[in-house]
């Protein structure tokens, strides 16, 4: 059996997704499924993800997050093949991050 096909997405979530928890959801959803990548607030009110593993993870990852934790709603989500060179903004030792705000 062959290895799953690995992927990198880059996702920029619009709504009400900030002050209601939607970054800690993120991170516990992408551990749960065993994906890299962080997640940071942007200057603006959006959310910023990169998320990285097996493709079919990842695509049920960026499912969860069209509906984000109760207490978000998710306007629009951006959604791109992104480099695995975006990983490189991970804290150090860290599977999934979450990081400050840009």
């Amino acid at each position: 059996m062959s290895e799953p096909a690995m992927v990198v997405r880059h996702l920029l979530v619009r709504g009400r997704v900030q002050g209601v928890g939607y970054r800690a959801w993120a991170e516990a959803e992408a551990r749960r499924r065993g994906l890299d990548g962080w997640v940071r607030n942007r200057i603006g009110g959006a959310v910023e993800i990169v998320a990285a593993g097996p493709e079919a993870l990842v695509e049920d990852f960026v499912t969860a997050c069209r509906r984000g934790p109760w207490q978000a709603r998710v306007d629009d989500i951006a959604i791109e093949a992104a480099s695995s060179r975006l990983l490189e903004q991970r804290r150090p030792g860290e599977a999934f991050s979450v990081l400050g705000t840009a």
